[in-house]
C-alpha cells in the first residue's frame, strides 16, 4: 500500500468556483432515510469542511418516493444535486457518478450513516493534500469501534481474512461503505472495474493496490443498521465469483497495472 512517489502538489487553500470534493449517497428505495441522510451531510459539511463541496444522490431504479425526495433535497440544499439510473446496483450508481463528476476528490457513503461523519475529513484530507491516491474507511484496524451484530461480524472478518488468502491483499477492511478517491485516479481505474454491484469496492481496491497506488485507512466508529436490507448471503456467493474472476484476469495479465502505477498526480503537476 506504500510506494515511493513522491506526494502530489495540495490543493490551493483559496476558495474555488467548483467543488473540491464530491460526495456521492447511492440509494435504492430509501424513502425513509435519504432526507435525514442528506441533510445531515449537508449540515457536517457545511460546519467542518473547508473547501467547496457536492452531495450528489445517486437513485439506482428506485421503485419508492426516493427520487422524488432526492429531487426536492437538490432543490433545497446548495450544493446538492441527484442523478437518476434506470438499472439497479450500487456499483452502477457510484461508476456512473464518479465517471460525471469534476471535483479533484470523489467519495461516497452509505445512506445509513453508519460510519461517523467526524472521520469524513481525515478522510478526503490525504487525497486533498495529495499524500495519497484512494482512502478507505476500516471496521477491522486499531482505533476503530464496531457495533454490530455476531453474525455480520463474522461474515466481515471471514471475507476480509479470504481476500487477504486469495488476492494477497495488505487493506484491512474492503466493504466499509466510506471510500474516497482522487479523480484523476479514478479515471483510469473506472474503467477496470468490471463489477456494477457490491464487489464494486473491492475490485477497485485490488486493482489499485496491486498498482501500486497510495491507499490511506482511516479507523472509524461504525454502528450497523438493524434495518439494513442488504442479502448477506447473496452478496457473498457474488462476492466469491467476483473473487475468482478478478484472480483469473490478475493470474493471466489482463489489467495494464504498469500503466496505473502513475496514475497518481506527480510532483509540480496541476490539481485544478
Amino acid at each position: 500500500m506504500r510506494t515511493a512517489r513522491r506526494p502530489a502538489p495540495p490543493l490551493p487553500a483559496q476558495t474555488h468556483p467548483e467543488p473540491v470534493l464530491e460526495v456521492v449517497v447511492p440509494v435504492h428505495n430509501e424513502e425513509r432515510d435519504l432526507e435525514p441522510c442528506v441533510r445531515r451531510l449537508h449540515a457536517h459539511l457545511v460546519e467542518t469542511f473547508p473547501y467547496p463541496f457536492r452531495i450528489t444522490v445517486a437513485d439506482n431504479a428506485s421503485t419508492d418516493r426516493t427520487p422524488w425526495i432526492a429531487a426536492r433535497l437538490a432543490g433545497e440544499l446548495p450544493g446538492t444535486r441527484w442523478v437518476r439510473l434506470e438499472e439497479k446496483g450500487r456499483g452502477r450508481a457510484l461508476h456512473t457518478a464518479w465517471s460525471r463528476s469534476a471535483a479533484p476528490v470523489l467519495a461516497y457513503l452509505d445512506v445509513d450513516l453508519s460510519t461517523d461523519l467526524a472521520a469524513l475529513l481525515p478522510l478526503v484530507a490525504p487525497l486533498i493534500s495529495g499524500h495519497s491516491d484512494l482512502a478507505i474507511g476500516t471496521r477491522l484496524a486499531p482505533g476503530s469501534r464496531v457495533v454490530r451484530g455476531p453474525k455480520r461480524e463474522i461474515v466481515s472478518r471471514c471475507y476480509n481474512g479470504l481476500l487477504r488468502t486469495t488476492l494477497s491483499v495488505g487493506f484491512t477492511d474492503a466493504q466499509c461503505g466510506f471510500k474516497a478517491v482522487r479523480r484523476e485516479v479514478a479515471e483510469r481505474l473506472l474503467p477496470l472495474v468490471e463489477d456494477r454491484e457490491w464487489f464494486f469496492d473491492t475490485e477497485l481496491l485490488v486493482i489499485a493496490e496491486r498498482a501500486g497506488l497510495r491507499i490511506h485507512e482511516v479507523p472509524v466508529d461504525w454502528v450497523d443498521d438493524p434495518d439494513s436490507r442488504v442479502d448477506i448471503v447473496r452478496t457473498a456467493l457474488a462476492d466469491l465469483r467476483g473473487m475468482a474472476r478478478l484472480g483469473r484476469a490478475l493470474a493471466r495479465g489482463r489489467l495494464p497495472l504498469a500503466a496505473l502505477g502513475g496514475a497518481g498526480t506527480t510532483a509540480g503537476s496541476p490539481v485544478l
